[in-house]
């Protein structure tokens, strides 16, 4: 076995999207554009329905995954076919985005903490016109996991015996969300092959020498083992890996295929209704 350790650390930094939301952005930003087959993390966290009320009115995306995981408040999200859903602490959706969609997404509150993340995954060039579906995952499909003073929950992948409720998806991801309470340990395998990251959002923890503080990302280096300990009074992470697709990347704002061509249709196909 050969432990993972953090290769770089990347702070996020603050922005805002949509319609003005303020969030901060830990993949594709100035340190980090991208970790393959990742393209974006924003973590968006506030009380004050300033940064948030406006939310993210219809947009479109082509060509990768996005997926949104709430730690408290409402998102409804809603799409040109009718698609509609509502996402409350705890729930999860991944959206393959495939061949174009157009979608929004609105918190369904006028005050209270608003917290959570969306994370962008790129698809292989085979699959970057499939049909667009989404995953929706109620808060109570997640198998949380008790461990030695903490717990974790599976959204996508295994650990301790229980398997996340996302599947089919062609990275083969994991997705955890750990949380320590002082002095607690965190250990898992990932595959060798994939690519992974921690996201520290709570507390102080370490991996490895690292020590990570909230808004901290840790590119991981090759191996097969993490483990993670609490230092201060609790840690709560994001733990994730997915597989490296290897592929050009020809990237425009909700639009992520291989060639610049490629982006040129998908401008065309989105202004001509061929979204629709």
């Amino acid at each position: 076995m050969s432990e993972r350790t953090v290769e770089r650390l990347v702070s996020a930094v603050p922005t805002s999207d949509g319609a003005g939301v303020r969030l901060s952005r830990a993949i594709a930003n100035a340190e980090l554009d991208h970790l393959d087959p990742f393209l974006l993390l924003d973590e968006f966290r506030s009380d004050d329905p300033n940064d948030y009320i406006a939310g993210f009115p219809d947009h479109p995306h082509r060509g990768f995954e996005t997926v949104t995981y709430m730690l408290a408040g409402k998102m409804e999200h809603a799409d040109h076919a009718g698609n509609r859903g509502l996402l409350t602490s705890g729930g999860a959706q991944w959206m393959t985005a495939g061949r174009g969609l157009i979608h929004s997404e609105t918190p369904k509150q006028e005050d209270g903490l608003m917290w959570g993340f969306q994370l962008w995954v790129n698809l292989p060039a085979a699959n970057k016109m499939t049909a667009p579906r989404y995953q929706d995952i109620d808060p109570s499909a997640i198998p949380e996991v008790t461990i030695e003073r903490g717990s974790v929950r599976v959204i996508a992948g295994v650990f301790g015996g229980a398997t996340g409720p996302v599947q089919g998806i062609v990275t083969d991801p994991v997705y955890l969300d750990v949380r320590l309470d002082a002095l607690g340990r965190f250990e898992t395998t990932l595959p060798e092959d994939h690519t992974a990251f921690v996201y520290a959002y709570q507390g102080q923890g370490t991996v490895g020498a690292a020590v990570l503080e909230p808004k901290s990302l840790g590119v991981l280096s090759k191996g097969d083992t993490i483990r993670a300990t609490a230092t201060g009074s609790d840690f709560r992470f994001l733990c994730i890996a997915a597989r490296p697709l290897n592929e050009p990347i020809a990237r425009y704002g909700p639009f992520v295929m291989n060639t610049r061509e490629e982006i040129h249709q998908a401008f065309d196909d989105f202004r001509n209704g061929r979204f629709a």
